[in-house]
């Protein structure tokens, strides 16, 4: 064979003779393998290649600097073992669940040469050797068939980039007929659940020569771009708006749309609600938790004990204790606290908040009931233990998050297993979407008062829902805004332009030796350049503050020259550069070094986590941010640090990674800062509001920089449009008598 290095693609045959290593997440094999003459080194995502194994491997030579030569393999084509002894080594090495070299023996002395097609297709005559019942034979042929269903999955999928992990994805959720569900509808792959692109989809169909005009085609674009705007916010859409946007995406006749789309309604993948005479149109599982959202939260309404009150002479004596006076509106919501079944307590920066609630923590305990505290996000969960002095967790955590059959994820808090908490307080609610807001109240007796906390002006959740916004619209429930500045807080700057910014005025720069500066830059490059240069030099110098750890840097966006893409690359290279010494792994353009910041970008419950003090759990969350500890480059392997957790990544993982020395302002939300530099440059206009601004400066702590331009941020504070989300929750609180099952509100009490 001709031997051309890091270039042909070339083949090799030959029997795996050891595997001397194998990472079991995502499939990268090192083999030692025998061929005609010589031994060689193979590497690859090759999951499911095993000690005994007679293969073809298609890929290229290559020399790697420590290990020497090396076959690279792309993939790999079983071939069935030639003879009795290569079928005994393959059953010995371990690679079917259930078969130890023992059982192998047994069965290879009784079947020989016909031993995997008596595994493949006919089990139920292992069964006839001492020691394997007839479960055990199916278990021995569905472990083997399965191995050999990801392979045929893996050869049909190669060429789109479908990697061994979404592969076994797929068998899992199709089983033995995953290959052959492909070819007869290629677009079951955009199900929930397996969630591939639509246009991955498409390459696939259009390879099998895929009717344009199929309506399972059509039904799936349908569903495609409902999820997607689950991805925007929206719970729902109006009928109209979902058929306009599936009917440019597809390129078909509006009628065939109305036509698939009325299919799937007809057999419950799409829910339809009528409101104010407009059709909307939703995904199930959104439409059921925003109804039961509404449900559960008027059953606590009528439900609530009212026996319990915080009478005048109470709220003194905490007065007294705490060393402070009350304003009237903190007064009132305190009583509220008790005498309603639910509150929502809102206010902007300097406005006691936390003082308030503190004082109703205090109340509730001194009644010897320990409210349970919680938050969206691990940081805003951190941030509310620092302010009441009492553990509060992430909603997550509280709820026990854990693993269903079909890698569904559930909640061990529920129904059946609820909270025992009499009250919940919930911080930073306006980030909670309606999935998880719906989880929290099914894991909360009827008797639990619920105490939501947030601001208001602040932007909605990034997961889909507007539940506390939807909450206030109705008026349905008892809401205080807190909205006197105390003397204290009135000093900072960065909470007076806060407030101005919301009430429509521009914030004031003109105090010198304040918190809060404006930095003029007209040009893209100057504003990058500044940003830069105040991270990695002038703010470290100047107050000491940690260029990782203290500063954030806050886009209205990602891209143009001034979004988090750019100036990420230029924050790295400038505080983590690549000096050669630091191991790194790259990822579609993007190279993660140890020291880097970097941030998840979607929920992933199957992260496994190991906290300071043993303690294992699943669960790493949208917006969370971390430092890289470690990467081991030969296994694809990263390990990441979130404050007091330690996750491993592996390669497939990388893609819910991005660096974080500059972040989104929707990222940032529950998160505060000791600095924060904020790039105004022009954009989008619904991405440069009001209440983005209003968000990026309310981040800060100690120090803000705004660098940009002016007229950029006038925009912005005259810009009062607001993140409108297609949402239910208050059209249902508001129309009880459409809820479709109220019982199930009602327990458990």
């Amino acid at each position: 064979m001709a031997e051309a290095l890091n270039a042909e693609v070339a083949e090799i045959s030959g029997t795996v003779e050891r595997i001397t290593y194998k990472n079991q997440n995502n499939g990268y094999t090192v083999a030692e393998v025998k061929l005609p003459g010589e031994s060689i080194t193979v590497v690859g995502m090759l999951p499911f290649l095993t000690e005994g194994d007679c293969a073809v491997f298609y890929g290229s030579y290559t020399v790697h600097p420590t290990y020497g030569r090396q076959f690279k393999a792309e993939s790999f084509e079983r071939k069935t073992p030639e003879n009795a002894a290569a079928v005994l080594r393959y059953l010995s090495s371990g690679a079917i669940k259930g078969v130890g070299p023992a059982t192998a023996q047994r069965i290879v002395e009784k079947f020989g040469t016909d031993t995997l097609e008596i595994i493949q297709n006919r089990p139920q005559e292992l069964a006839s050797i001492k020691g394997i019942s007839l479960s055990k034979a199916r278990d021995i042929s569905e472990e083997y068939n399965k191995q050999y269903g990801v392979r045929d999955i893996m050869l049909m999928l190669s060429k789109y980039n479908v990697t061994p992990d979404r592969c076994l994805k797929i068998f899992k959720h199709f089983g033995a007929q995953s290959v052959d569900t492909i070819k007869k509808n290629p677009y079951v792959l955009c199900e929930e659940g397996l969630d591939f692109r639509f246009e991955t989809a498409e390459d696939i169909a259009a390879d099998m020569d895929f009717d344009k005009q199929s309506e399972l085609r059509i039904t799936a674009g349908l569903e495609y771009v409902l999820r997607k705007n689950l991805l925007n916010g929206h719970t729902c859409l109006p009928r109209t708006k979902l058929l306009e946007v599936a009917c440019r995406l597809l390129g078909c006749p509006y009628d065939a749309a109305e036509s698939a789309c009325d299919r799937l309604i007809e057999c419950f993948r799409i829910k339809e609600k009528s409101i104010s005479g407009t059709d909307y149109l939703s995904i199930p599982a959104y439409y059921s938790a925003e109804e039961h959202i509404a449900a559960r939260l008027l059953a606590v309404k009528r439900y609530i004990d009212r026996s319990i009150t915080a009478d005048s002479l109470e709220i003194d004596n905490v007065e007294r204790q705490l060393g402070i006076k009350f304003e009237e509106l903190q007064r009132k919501a305190i009583t509220e606290a008790f005498e309603s079944g639910i509150l929502v307590l809102t206010g902007g920066p300097g406005t006691g908040k936390t003082t308030t609630l503190n004082a109703i923590i205090k109340l509730f305990e001194n009644r010897g009931l320990e409210p349970e505290l919680a938050a969206p996000t691990g940081r805003a969960a951190k941030r509310m233990t620092e302010l009441t002095g009492r553990e509060a967790k992430t909603i997550h955590r509280l709820l026990e998050v854990e693993w269903g059959d079909g890698d569904n994820r559930q909640f061990s808090r529920n129904e059946k297993n609820p909270l025992s908490c009499e009250v919940i307080i919930i911080d930073e609610a306006s980030m909670i979407d309606a999935l998880l807001f719906d989880s929290l109240l099914k894991a909360l007796r009827l008797s639990c008062r619920i105490i939501l906390v947030g601001d208001s002006d602040q932007l909605p959740s990034i997961g889909a829902g507007n539940v506390l916004g939807d909450i206030l619209a109705s008026d349905m429930f008892p809401s205080i805004r807190l909205n006197k500045v105390f003397r204290q807080a009135s000093k900072s700057m960065i909470i007076t332009n806060a407030h101005a910014i919301i009430n429509g005025e521009t914030p004031d720069f003109s105090i010198k030796n304040s918190d809060c500066f404006f930095l003029k830059r007209t040009s893209r490059a100057d504003v990058s350049r500044t940003v830069t240069e105040l991270v990695s030099e002038r703010l470290p110098a100047a107050y000491k503050f940690d260029p990782i750890r203290d500063i954030q840097v806050l886009c209205p966006s990602r891209l143009l020259d001034t979004g988090t893409v750019s100036l990420n690359n230029m924050l790295q290279t400038a505080l983590n550069p690549d000096t050669g010494k630091k191991a790194q792994l790259s990822f579609k353009g993007i190279y993660f070094r140890v020291g880097d910041k970097v941030m998840q970008t979607k929920n992933n419950y199957d992260l496994q986590y190991k906290r300071d003090g043993g303690e294992y759990g699943t669960g790493v969350f949208n917006g969370d941010v971390g430092f890289i500890t470690d990467i081991d480059k030969r296994g694809g392997i990263m390990t990441v640090r979130y404050d007091d957790r330690t996750v491993t990544y592996f390669s497939e993982d990388l893609s819910e990674l991005e660096p974080a020395y500059a972040v989104t302002v929707h990222k940032s939300q529950g998160s505060e800062y000791r600095a924060v530099i904020l790039a105004a440059v022009n954009g989008p206009p619904m991405l440069l509001t009001r209440g983005v601004l209003y968000t990026a400066i309310t981040r800060a702590k100690e120090l803000l920089i705004i660098v940009g331009d002016e007229e950029v941020v006038a925009r912005m504070v005259s810009n009062d449009r607001q993140m409108n989300r297609y949402s239910g929750v208050r059209w249902f609180l508001s129309h009880p008598e459409a809820l479709e099952k109220p019982e199930d509100a009602m327990l458990p009490f």
